[in-house]
Parts: C-alpha cells; structure tokens; sequence
C-alpha cells in the first residue's frame, strides 16, 4: 500500500504569496519615503531615516506576530494532552 502525495512541493500556498505581497508592498514604502524624521520618546530625541524606521517598526511586529503564534501552539498542545 502507497501513500500518494496531495500537495506538491514546489506550489506556493497562499500564505507564501500574502507574505511575497506584504514584502513588495514594504519595499514600495521604504523607496518613496527616504526622508529623515525626528523621533521623540520619553526623554530621549534622535532622527532617523522613515525608512529605517519601518523596517524596525515591521520586524518588531514579525516577532510579536511569530511569539503569539508560538504561544497559541503551545496552548493548543496542553489542551490536547488534558
């Protein structure tokens, strides 16, 4: 007894392409928008490029996004053993 495939390997999924699409759309963004801009927060001043600013401000969300998803995991596994 064989046990056939259902889903080739070199198809994109869907969240394949949402994040191809969400990282063509970041880099539009970081290409129109390379002017520098002042920060404030708290007590403490500095000046970055908008750029800069989205890519830290974007893999800042990332890992938030992958810890809640890590979290979820883990939540759905204790729930299964009890």
């Amino acid at each position: 007894m064989t046990i056939e495939p259902t889903e080739s390997k070199g198809a994109l999924g869907a969240s394949s392409l949402a994040a191809g699409g969400g990282l063509v759309v970041l880099l539009l963004f970081i290409f129109q928008n390379r002017q520098s801009v002042t920060l404030e927060f708290l007590f403490w001043d500095f000046t970055w490029p908008v750029w800069f600013y989205t890519v830290v401000v974007a893999a800042f969300g990332a890992m938030v996004w992958f810890g809640l998803g890590v979290m979820r995991r883990r939540r759905r596994r204790k729930a299964r053993r009890a």
